[in-house]
């Protein structure tokens, strides 16, 4: 049996730890592409020497071609300029349309049968520009982004209860970007209500409540806190490892139930538009968009974030990006 053939479109921080993981879960062997001369090359022959350490077997191949990615079954793309300290992820929205709208042209053309994740920012409006342009069908093509968020809230969740964050569940829908949503009520720990565990742990639910919002803001800002602390360049390791878990529900067929950014049909009364909701994903991309009740809070700020999204796709409307 032939294994998938997968193409990552950039071989930046992102690009080369998603090979490297890839190639530990021998989920298929990978096309490695940038534009860069024989940057791709020297990053794929790097993972691919630690196959006898690592012990897989897959084929990872650098390239500055995309004629090498002809009849991928799955691309992941990261290509893009990332933030520096300051900008935001809507301050890339002129420079990384340009660059989307080439690798979806070249993707359409070279692998016009693949799934596509996107992880560029402004994610939902590059995932959006991306499928306008390729004319995918629009369960095959989504983002990369409640995965990370989520993981992240997780994270903080874990570390303010001193708790494994193995047993922490909780979601993170809207745009990726300062509007993301939390979703504070339905996050627990085995079951338990993380708001329950927080009053008991403070003893009063002032206190808990404020420690809370300490962790939805911080989650939201997550993003900038690690790139103001690298002072170049951006989070890679996190949002590799959400891609990649994205990319083995599709290749394994394992019907996960994850929060992406996925087109969405009047689910969430919205039409039209990419957003971050939960959907399952499975061989095919991504099959059903899942509506779960928020509580009013959370409504409104679901909306509040998709009008935000809205407003990144007139402003590439209006400067002929879209």
């Amino acid at each position: 049996m032939s294994r998938p053939k997968i193409a990552i479109i950039g071989a930046g921080q992102i690009g080369t730890v998603i090979s490297h993981l890839i190639a530990l879960r021998h989920l298929g062997n990978v096309i490695l592409y940038d534009i860069v001369k024989d940057l791709p090359q020297g990053k794929a022959l790097d993972v691919q020497e630690a196959s006898r350490i690592d012990g897989f077997d897959v084929s990872i191949q650098g390239t500055n071609t995309y004629e090498d990615i002809q009849g991928a079954d799955l691309v992941i793309v990261t290509a893009g300029v990332p933030r520096k300290p300051g900008m935001s992820r809507d301050d890339l929205l002129t420079v990384n349309s340009k660059i989307i709208r080439s690798v979806a042209e070249n993707i359409r053309q070279y692998a016009p049968e693949a799934i596509v994740i996107l992880i560029s920012n402004p994610l939902d409006a590059m995932v959006m520009l991306f499928q306008k342009v390729s004319e995918f069908p629009v369960n095959r093509v989504m983002g990369q982004a409640g995965v990370l968020d989520s993981s992240r809230f997780c994270t903080f969740i874990a570390q303010e209860l001193s708790i494994s964050v193995k047993d922490v569940n909780a979601m993170v829908l809207g745009g990726h970007g300062d509007s993301m949503v939390p979703l504070v009520y339905s996050a627990n720990v085995h079951g338990v209500p993380v708001m329950d565990l927080l009053i008991q742990k403070y003893g009063d639910e002032n206190k808990a409540q404020h420690m809370m919002q300490t962790m939805v803001e911080r989650t939201r800002m997550a993003g900038g806190e690690i790139v103001g602390l690298l002072k170049s360049g951006s989070a890679f390791y996190s949002p590799a490892s959400a891609a990649v878990a994205m990319a083995e529900s599709i290749l394994r067929d394992e019907h996960r139930l994850l929060p992406v950014c996925a087109y969405l049909q009047g689910e969430y009364g919205l039409h039209d538009l990419y957003m971050g909701v939960p959907a399952v994903l499975a061989q095919s991309g991504v099959i059903k968009v899942v509506e779960i009740q928020l509580s009013p809070d959370e409504k409104n700020a679901f909306q509040s974030s998709a009008l935000q999204v809205k407003s990144l796709i007139t402003n590439m409307q209006k400067l002929n990006l879209l």
